[in-house]
């Protein structure tokens, strides 16, 4: 959908400079950018190819302001401004009543909201509810009761266990497995089986959360399991059952977090961190990729960077490696 600049500047609350009656209607690079497309640029040095580029219009900061050529939308983040651009011209908000692709499966007591879309062989089940202008990709399965909220992008092929509540515009990629059961058992110590422990919590995903590609989150077993507000998952990630997970948290892809996990908020996980049962990461730590956290432990330190296993402050841990490199010389 083509939006003028104009209604673009309301939304990500730029000034206008140029007409803003000119129509985009797309989001790209500087090279690649199109008459409809609009483009942008952080550092001044880059002003001159944008203006020289195909692009219809220019997010960009003050000093672009007595730029002549383009139209220009002058914001203090122009990236921000631009994400924020892309997500305004995607919007389906033009949409009137749900849209039912004819291979989907919708249980009639199933809710839809205005300008759902439900693509090839999807399935909602008993009960679920989807919000106004939300998505459900080919092959996704919602089970029964499931909540969705509205401007939620579900990519093909997401499975959504019964006991799950997403919140608004949440987006979750491709594989995704939401409310699963959670790796929960008692050991018999006369058989030496193991018997399944009840997984029957349920999950909670709070508003403006993206979930990667083939990542699983397991459901509580007798409470919840929670993704705060804004949290960013990536690719490959696991979070076991009742991690409690702060507003803001990002987590890199390939970490898996075992059970009962606090995670507060504005925490920073890289890639392949590993944390062990009932630890606690505090507000605003930063781990390092491959990091390791011992069952029971706490991190604290808003603003402070830990690495290795078991972590450290990173200081202190290049110290240690300091340290061994200088023993292996003497050796």
């Amino acid at each position: 959908m083509k939006r003028t600049l104009q209604e673009i500047a309301e939304a990500v609350g730029a000034r206008l400079v140029g007409d803003g009656g000119v129509k985009v209607g797309g989001v790209a690079s500087i090279a690649s950018a199109e008459a409809g497309d609009l483009v942008f640029v952080e550092d001044e040095k880059y002003l001159s190819r944008a203006m020289r580029s195909h692009a219809g219009a220019v997010i960009a900061g003050e000093f672009a302001a007595a730029g002549a050529g383009k139209a220009l939308l002058i914001c203090r983040y122009p990236k921000l401004a631009f994400a924020r651009a892309a997500r305004f011209l995607s919007n389906e908000g033009a949409r009137i009543g749900a849209r039912v692709c004819a291979s989907a499966v919708v249980h009639l007591s199933a809710r839809l909201g205005a300008g759902v879309v439900i693509e090839e062989r999807a399935v909602v089940g008993e009960d679920a509810e989807i919000g106004e202008r939300s998505r459900l990709g080919a092959g996704c399965v919602v089970g029964r009761g499931v909540k969705i909220g509205s401007e939620c992008e579900i990519y093909p092929n997401v499975t959504i266990y019964s006991g799950t509540t997403l919140g608004d515009r949440v987006i979750v990629h491709a594989g995704a497995v939401l409310g699963s059961d959670g790796f929960g058992y008692v050991r018999d110590t006369k058989s030496g089986r193991y018997e399944k422990f009840p997984q029957v919590g349920r999950l909670v995903v709070e508003d403006e959360v993206e979930i990667g590609a083939n990542t699983t989150i397991d459901r509580g077993a007798l409470d919840e399991t929670r993704i705060g507000r804004g949290s960013k998952i990536d690719n490959l990630v696991h979070i076991g059952h009742n991690c409690l997970l702060g507003e803001n948290v990002v987590i890199a892809a390939q970490t898996g977090l075992s059970g009962s996990i606090v995670i507060e908020n504005n925490v920073v996980l890289g890639g392949q961190v590993g944390i062990g049962e009932h630890a606690r990461i505090e507000e605003g730590v930063m781990l390092g990729g491959q990091g390791g956290v011992l069952p029971n432990k706490v991190l604290r330190g808003k603003g402070v960077a830990f690495w290795g296993t078991p972590a450290q402050p990173v200081r202190e841990y290049l110290k240690q490696l300091a340290v061994l490199a200088r023993l292996g010389k003497k050796r």
